[in-house]
């Protein structure tokens, strides 16, 4: 399955190159909305909330209240968890609130998945030269992608793996890495970090992994059908 990725900073739609550099941006949503209505997941990212310099969460009930959405950015506690829930969204990705120290806070993943159930949480495993990153990507751990999924599977429905090297570079995601996590857990595995072809998306989806795509949809490198997933 292909996923659009709809990443929101500063009340715009804007890519950025590996978390950093904005690369596109945009301010019509509802281009980018009737182009993703047909997809049976969106993923919502609020950059601002992630990198705790304000947020756009009043603007997310215009994509989630017409699109399928999976939201994460700065989601911190169960009121956050709560509000962007109550805003719409399918489901939430948690991420840097599930390490504590340099390590897997596995009390407050339980803590989630008790008060919203499993199945509405998604939770963001973020690699930078085959470490968790955290905070933005701006604080790298010691946690490896592999030690978190075994860790936190019992509390989610799904992983979302970014491979941060190679995010907004378009230069493809590295199959070897994805292959060994997709064996790492039974859960629901995307991945996300350079995809650029339908082709890609295709090989993916014959490993079992679903494919967010950002950068190669809005720089217009892949072309997508009204019906496509």
């Amino acid at each position: 399955m292909l996923i659009p990725s709809i990443d929101l900073m500063d009340g715009k739609i804007v890519q950025l190159v590996q978390g950093q550099r904005k690369a596109l941006e945009f301010d019509d949503f509802e281009e980018w909305i009737v182009r993703f209505a047909s997809y049976p997941l969106v993923q919502l990212i609020d950059l601002n909330a992630a990198l705790r310099n304000g947020n756009n969460r009043a603007l997310l009930d215009r994509f989630t209240t017409r699109l399928v959405c999976q939201v994460g950015g700065g989601i911190r506690s169960l009121q956050d968890a709560a509000d962007v829930l109550a805003r719409g969204a399918k489901r939430i990705i948690l991420g840097s609130v599930l390490i504590k120290d340099n390590a897997i806070d596995l009390t407050t993943a339980e803590e989630f998945a008790e008060h919203f159930g499993s199945e509405r949480l998604t939770f963001a495993v973020d690699s930078k030269a085959g470490q968790v990153a955290i905070q933005g990507w701006r604080e790298t751990t010691s946690i490896s992608p592999a030690e978190m999924m075994k860790s936190l599977e019992p509390y989610c429905s799904a992983f979302l793996y970014t491979h941060i090297d190679g995010e907004g570079l378009m230069k493809g995601i590295p199959l070897d890495v994805v292959r060994a996590l997709r064996a790492v857990t039974s859960r629901q595995l995307i991945v996300a970090g350079g995809i650029t072809t339908q082709d890609e998306v295709n090989r993916l989806h014959q490993m079992g992994l679903d494919a967010v795509v950002g950068m190669a949809i809005y720089s217009g490198r892949m072309k997508l059908e009204p019906t496509q997933v």
